[in-house]
């Protein structure tokens, strides 16, 4: 009988090709599935890792989660141990739990907490080209704090979806848009709390806000983009190298949204 783990995990996603697998591809999802059946001995039937969702290629993760079902049971401390022993220095396992066949870490998914990294310096700084996107312009940031009140609440965030969603669904609930000044290190940093995310939604809300701080859009504009369903209205996309996944909800972990999302993310 199977055993399901499952595991939390940080990664830089710079030199990967994003976390799923991908054909003659460096992907987070391939590297960890290469060292689990490792760890298994390569047994006849591949073990396959499950991810809570995908990110893009140079996107980064504070606290990814996955689960995959051993062939045979491993005390929780000693995968951990082997897991962070084999793996790529671009990736750590943070925590290892045996769990429930009936949870899914993907299916099982309440919310997710991203946060998004602008290097607010005239040039772009070499030491944080792959961390931070970047912007030079002046950000009134009394007008940020306006349209990050309008991302509150369930809409219908057609505007905000990238080509090649899969998703059955555009509507999400946004519970959190703060964004916090850091200017000891000249940092700008949004950090976005829902239900569920669409393909390149943070990057591009994060392009509008900033245009809309720099004077570029009506400080209510994300309104009229909710209602017009128009892609191309909201143009710019933030570059992937200032996204983190920071963290995963899971059903009833989170008291304040307890209800499990029923999109597909």
């Amino acid at each position: 009988m199977s055993i399901r783990y499952k595991i939390i995990f940080s990664y830089d996603g710079t030199n990967f090709c994003g976390f799923q697998v991908q054909p003659n591809q460096r992907t987070v999802q391939g590297e960890i599935t290469k060292v689990v059946n490792q760890i298994a001995k390569n047994p006849s039937k591949p073990i396959k890792i499950c991810g809570s969702g995908r990110t893009d290629s140079g996107v980064h993760a504070l606290a990814q989660v996955a689960h995959f079902d051993f062939p045979f049971k491993i005390a929780s401390n000693h995968m951990f141990k082997a897991l962070n022993s084999m793996l790529p220095l671009d990736i750590v396992v943070k925590k290892v739990n045996i769990v429930s066949k009936d949870f899914h870490a993907r299916f099982d998914v309440s919310g997710k907490r991203y946060m998004y990294r602008i290097d607010l310096g005239q040039f772009r700084d070499p030491f944080k080209r792959f961390y931070t996107g970047h912007w030079r312009g002046k950000l009134d940031l009394n007008k940020i704090q306006v349209a990050l009140n309008d991302l509150i609440g369930t809409h219908d965030f057609t505007s905000f979806v990238a080509s090649g969603s899969e998703a059955r669904s555009n509507i999400r609930t946004i519970y959190e848009a703060t964004y916090h000044l850091d200017s000891s290190n000249n940092e700008l940093r949004f950090e976005f709390y829902g239900n569920g995310f669409l393909y390149n939604m943070v990057r591009i809300i994060v392009g509008v806000l900033v245009e809309i701080g720099s004077g570029y859009r009506d400080v209510h504009d994300i309104l009229r983009l909710y209602r017009i369903k128009d892609r191309t209205q909201a143009r710019r996309t933030a570059s992937p190298q200032g996204l983190y996944l920071k963290h995963v909800y899971y059903e009833y972990e989170d008291p304040k949204h307890p209800t499990k999302s029923s999109y597909k993310i």
